[in-house]
């Protein structure tokens, strides 16, 4: 391909040296912080020159003798005539400061003293500061927005320092175990608000400055720097009430408040069912929640003041029923963090998994609780596993806990495998262990390291003793050995169940699931210790999810075979894993794989319980993938769907069946797996009701949402009818901007299916709404609709709208258009032959590669379909990765490997099966 002859420029980085010898990523032991009086001062007035500038006093315990304090500090310009050091403990006295250094490696600034510090002795070390407002989305940093009463711009200041970007803030000890109190004053004009992690002690007027105000905040709780915010801005609130609770306010722009009700209403909800929970009373009296414009985060998890990107906050019932959900889940997660992240620590990145898993795993309990008629409980826990058997499947996956060893290594971690299998995780030991001794060890746990610091090592020890004292777990099981076969080791098993009908036994073994089929089996190998109930057809206890069988690992990591007696006879099924509850995917012999499907498709499906119904249909297309079963039995099963009405199998076999669609769109049978889809999807497409309520439950919205895409994909006329017409029916206003009367529910379906199977008007019309609109949720649903053309001009013509130099396209945009355009059979062919045509002018369309280089990858990758091209990808992405070190080299290799695998030998085989099933 032509793009493999660019020429990649080489990036110079250059790094300032330190005086100091000191170069090791972790901060020396010698000192700890044990409080800061922090004050800001912003300037917002004057948009060419926002700033801030500042002073830190940190008291500083000695634990070992040094000559030097080293602390982070990055960005800042720092007014050394105005530092002081002084010991202020025992015999007080004067020491100074004779030199300073700057590693820049990781972010150190070192203080040479005069005198040696003394362990046991307390100084305060007191810095001035100041830099510019960020524009960067990290550290302190600045946000504009259009205010309605003048239509002018107005500026915000916020703060955003998880996982390492206080120190862009103030100079300070950057490190999650290094926790201290902080007393922090802001300066501000008085037209603004000033918030931080604490409720406000005293206003008082600045000393020089005409109209400014200084407010300072109570004293924190112990905590760490990557806790700590603050905002300047001059937005509304809405005060909730909360009986014998801490003060609740809601924060957003003047002409956004309003869609800030359901927050307001649901935050105080859940802090109060996690106080239950958790048995701890939430220990501050104030907390807030503000919605920012631009934030680089979905949320953050602040101690008394979260800050949410506006799109995970803001509610309006203009849009979406789903966008309710997605705030729930929001405020969920974050306010969890509450106590499992803030009140206890942990000690270092190692274990950030613990932070984000434990939110998201505790969070879908609490919007559980809140709204039980959702059934959120069971369908964020699928989509969390379904999510997990997309990436941990590949070997370029990572173990959920790894050793981190520089600090840009950080941010790589928050990543699916963290947030997912980190939640999945904990979701097994809250099985084997049931619900008493999980919540017993959990209490234990946050009681015994409050206001400290801990690992997960600690984690386990706590529930152990629970598990041992209630007796819910064999007293020579350890938390941390099982614990540790999880996080401690990337992938997820198989297990192999293969029944002897005869003697009614089974016998159980295990191996690493890896989808792509290029790896040894070397690369297979693993051990798990695996929790695994079961039910049969005689009982159908599906309830019970404690184990009735362990798979251990011996001292070498090898599994032992194990063997379960007293299975039903021949004629009977088993089911193992019980509610999905275990990460793992299960392989039975013919047999009891034909007696599953025998049920499903003409007996009672509906005794299996619905998780398990997800998972046998997830199970059997993995292993039909890796042909470990065939697409015979895959798609046998699948059938059943037919019967269906439920949303969590038909959210399973969407995920498997969408990248199925994804590749298969790219052979000569894309015919006949449309014509296998309409058969599955008539009998369900003619059953539901196509409108639906104001607010209808989310699952139920979901499964009409699945049902109307393939419906209209699979060529159902009555759904590109409705589509049509719903369409048309908008474009007939004389006022479209203003009023859309297709369903907000199922707009993008509806979009994607008029623009497929509409006209040239129909294009244009969309082209023109993009065009106009202001919010970029829309702007992104017209620009991926756009793409589903099946008209070969137009398309032309779209590809050189988002590839022209003269009005470049954002990444982001440019994105949203690239999938939109290569998800369909057309648009992918129209795209393919642009970018081999027009390779200069897409290369150039990316630069600068710092950011642009994950999109390029992504879009060079998409269009490669043979194995040449993928030998030319490799070199390319290799020769790129020297300079720009961060790029997802191993896993976008892999999967174009798993693409290309699936083409040569899987699409033929889902054919054949096609034909016997049709």
């Amino acid at each position: 391909m032509k793009w493999i002859l660019f020429f990649v420029a080489a990036f110079a980085q250059s790094l300032a040296t330190s005086d100091s010898g000191y170069d090791f990523y972790r901060l020396p032991t010698a000192l700890r912080p044990q409080k800061y009086h922090l004050s800001i001062l912003t300037h917002l007035d004057n948009p060419e020159d926002l700033h801030f500038e500042g002073t830190v006093k940190i008291i500083i315990e000695v634990l070992e003798n040094t000559k030097n304090i080293t602390l982070h500090s990055e960005s800042l310009d720092i007014d050394e005539s105005r530092t002081t050091l002084h010991q202020i403990n025992g015999q007080k006295g004067e020491n100074c400061i004779n030199s300073t250094a700057v590693n820049a490696k990781h972010g150190y600034y070192i203080l040479n003293t005069c005198q040696e510090l003394i362990a046991g002795n307390i100084y305060e070390l007191s810095l001035a500061f100041s830099a510019k407002l960020s524009t960067k989305l990290r550290g302190y940093y600045r946000i504009s927005y259009m205010h309605p009463k003048d239509n002018q711009s107005r500026w915000i200041s916020i703060t955003q320092f998880e996982p390492t970007s206080a120190r862009r803030a103030f100079p300070c000890f950057d490190e999650p175990a290094l926790k201290a109190s902080f007393v922090i004053t802001l300066g501000y004009h008085k037209n603004y608000t000033g918030l931080s992690n604490m409720p406000v002690k005293e206003t008082r007027p600045h000393e020089t400055l005409p109209d400014y105000i200084w407010r300072e905040f109570e004293e924190s709780l112990m905590m760490s720097t990557y806790l700590v915010a603050y905002s300047v801005n001059d937005f509304a609130h809405i005060t909730s009430t909360v009986e014998n609770g801490p003060v609740f306010r809601t924060w957003a722009r003047y002409n956004a408040i309003r869609q800030c009700r359901f927050a307001a209403k649901f935050g105080p909800k859940v802090l109060r069912f996690f106080e239950e929970l958790y048995e701890i009373k939430f220990p501050l009296t104030k907390i807030d929640q503000i919605a920012v414009p631009d934030f680089e985060d979905a949320a953050m998890e602040n101690w008394g003041l979260v800050v949410y990107k506006e799109h995970n906050l803001l509610y309006s019932f203009e849009e979406s029923a789903l966008s309710e959900w997605r705030v729930a889940n929001s405020i969920a997660h974050e306010l969890a963090h509450q106590w499992f992240g803030n009140l206890v620590t942990m000690n270092w990145w190692t274990d950030l998994w613990l932070n984000e898993g434990f939110a998201t795993f505790v969070g879908t309990l609490g919007v559980d609780y809140i709204y039980p008629e959702w059934h959120y409980k069971d369908m964020m826990q699928l989509t969390n596993l379904l999510l997990i058997f997309k990436y941990d499947s590949l070997e370029s996956s990572h173990p959920i806990s790894t050793s981190i060893e520089d600090v840009a290594e950080i941010e790589t971690h928050f990543d699916q495998i963290t947030y997912c299998k980190g939640s999945a995780v904990l979701r097994i030991m809250h099985s084997f262990l049931g619900e008493e001794s999980f919540t017993y060890g959990l209490k234990t746990y946050l009681n015994m390291y409050a206001y400290k610091n801990a690992e997960s090592d600690n984690l386990w020890e706590m529930f152990t003793q629970a598990a041992h004292k209630i007796g819910v777990m064999p007293t020579n099981y350890e938390v941390k050995t099982i614990m540790d076969s999880w996080i401690l080791q990337k992938g997820f098993p198989v297990i192999n169940i293969t029944r002897d009908y005869v003697t009614r036994t089974a016998n159980l073994s295990q191996e690493r699931f890896v989808l792509s089929t290029m790896y040894s089996d070397l690369k297979r190998k693993g051990c798990w210790w695996v929790p695994l109930s079961y039910t049969t057809q005689e009982d159908k206890d599906f309830n019970n999810t404690s184990p009735k069988v362990w798979l251990e690992c011996d001292e070498n990591g090898r599994s032992p075979p194990k063997t379960v007696k007293d299975l039903p006879g021949p004629d009977e099924w088993v089911i193992f894993n019980n509610q999905f509850s275990t990460l793992c995917i299960i392989n039975y012999d013919t047999q009891n794989w034909n007696l599953l499907i025998k049920t499903l498709k003409t007996g009672d499906f509906e005794s299996f319980h619905i998780m398990n119904r997800a998972q046998l249909i997830n199970d059997v297309l993995y292993l039909a993938w890796i042909g470990e079963r065939d697409y015979e039995t895959a798609l046998g099963l699948v059938e059943y769907l037919k019967r269906e009405r439920e949303y969590l199998p038909w959210k399973a076999a969407d995920e498997s069946l969408e990248k199925i669609k994804e590749f298969i769109h790219l052979t000569p049978y894309v015919t006949k797996f449309k014509s296998f889809i309409n058969k599955l999807v008539t009998p369900i497409y003619e059953s539901l009701n196509t409108t639906v309520g104001r607010n209808p439950n989310p699952d139920k919205l979901m499964l009409l949402l699945i049902t109307l895409k393939w419906a209209c994909y699979s060529g159902i006329e009555d759904c590109i009818e409705k589509a049509l017409d719903a369409y048309r029916s908008w474009r007939s206003y004389p006022f479209a901007d203003d009023f859309n009367p297709v369903p907000k529910n199922l707009r993008d379906i509806f979009y994607c299916t008029a623009i497929e199977h509409g006209n040239d008007e129909d294009w244009v019309f969309m082209w023109s709404r993009y065009q106009n609109s202001t919010q970029e949720v829309t702007q992104l649903r017209f620009l991926k609709a756009l793409g589903c053309s099946r008209d070969e001009n137009l398309l032309q013509g779209y590809l050189e709208q988002i590839f022209d130099p003269k009005k470049p396209f954002k990444m982001d945009k440019l994105y949203y258009a690239f999938v939109g355009l290569v998800s369909n059979q057309m648009g992918f062919e129209s795209t393919r032959k642009f970018v081999l045509t027009n390779a200069d002018l897409v290369y150039l369309h990316f630069q600068p590669l710092e950011i642009g280089a994950d999109y390029l990858i992504d879009v060079l990758s998409f269009l490669s379909i043979t194995q040449e091209e993928y030998n030319r990808f490799n070199q390319y992405q290799t020769g790129l990765v020297k300079y720009i070190n961060d790029l997802p080299v191993e896993e976008t290799l892999e999967n174009l490997q798993v693409k290309l695998q699936f083409i040569e030998r899987n699409s033929h085989q889902i054919s054949e099966a096609i034909d016997k099933l049709i």
